[in-house]
Parts: C-alpha cells; sequence; structure tokens
C-alpha cells in the first residue's frame, strides 16, 4: 500500500488528480470524477485497499496511452509523426504499463476541450489512445502504483507535466471526419 501512496503523491505533486480504483481494476466506481482530489492529506482514507486513477479533467491534463501490444506499435508511431513533422516529443511525466507501453502526461491549455479517443481513432496514429479533459467528465487513465493482472503501472520518468505540445494540440482539436 505504501508503494501506492507514493505514486499517488508523486501523480499530486505533478497537479495530477487522483481518485479510487478497484484493487486489480481498471474501471472506476460511478462519480469517480468527484471524488478526484489534489490534496494529499485526503490519500490514506480515499486509497485504502485501493489502486489509482488519474483524471484528466480534474488534472487539466491530456495523456497520451502509447500501447505496445500485436501490431500496435504506439511509441513508434509518435516518434515517427514527431520526426515527419520536425518535432520532437518532450520530457513529461510517464508512467510504464504492464503491457510495456507507456502513458505521457501533459498540460492542458486553458478551455481545452480535448476528448478521449482510442481504437485506432485518434488523429495521432494507430496505437494511441488519448485521454482528455473532453467537454463534460473528461477521460481518465489508471495511475502509477496500480497493479492490474499482477503487474504495476510504474513510474518511468519522475518530472515536471510538460505542456501540451502545439503539434500534437493541432491534431487533436482538429475537426473529425
Amino acid at each position: 500500500m505504501s508503494q501506492v501512496l507514493a505514486a499517488a503523491r508523486a501523480a499530486i505533486d505533478r497537479g495530477l488528480a487522483v481518485f479510487p480504483l478497484p484493487i486489480g481494476g481498471r474501471v472506476p466506481e460511478r462519480g469517480w470524477q468527484l471524488q478526484a482530489t489534489l490534496l494529499p492529506e485526503r490519500l490514506p482514507e480515499l486509497l485504502a485497499g485501493r489502486g489509482v486513477g488519474i483524471g484528466c479533467r480534474a488534472s487539466g491534463a491530456v495523456a497520451l496511452d502509447l500501447d505496445v501490444h500485436g501490431d500496435e506499435d504506439g511509441p513508434g508511431v509518435l516518434a515517427a509523426l514527431a520526426n515527419r513533422l520536425g518535432e520532437t516529443v518532450p520530457e513529461t511525466f510517464t508512467v510504464a504499463t504492464p503491457s510495456g507501453g507507456r502513458h505521457l502526461y501533459f498540460r492542458a491549455p486553458m478551455g481545452c476541450t480535448i476528448g478521449s479517443t482510442s481504437g485506432g481513432r485518434t488523429p495521432l496514429g494507430p496505437g494511441i489512445d488519448v485521454r482528455g479533459p473532453g467537454h463534460r467528465s473528461g477521460g481518465y487513465l489508471v495511475g502509477p502504483g496500480s497493479i492490474v493482472g499482477g503487474r504495476p503501472y510504474v513510474i518511468v520518468r519522475d518530472v515536471p507535466v510538460a505542456p501540451l505540445p502545439g503539434w500534437i494540440e493541432n491534431r487533436l482539436q482538429a475537426p473529425q471526419r
């Protein structure tokens, strides 16, 4: 449990709002959006015997879920897109997922309404799911310290959450066809 609390505190220190997830689960209980907090003193009670979720709306964040399984290579797709555009993917708070993927967290610009998309429907390319603040409740990710399928979500880059790069924002704000 101390590992879960330490990871949740690290997330809060980066301005990411946390909420409880069922132990070993990825799907939160109804009303999770109202439980998301940036108050570290609430963590022992809130996360007792639970996993950690990160709420994008409450955090003012956009997160990229870079999947690595089957034919999907989210990190490679993002790197190729950045290279093609002459851009770089900035260093930002990053969590490794049990499948070998990565969650990259970015600070959303004021008034950002980027929603959540997945399953190859994102304008960034296959293997990249997006979790954003959205219009209402926003998306979420399983947070660091959580264990799903016996495998942990681990902080691999404990640095400040970088601002969402304009080249990513422009693609995500573009009208969908």
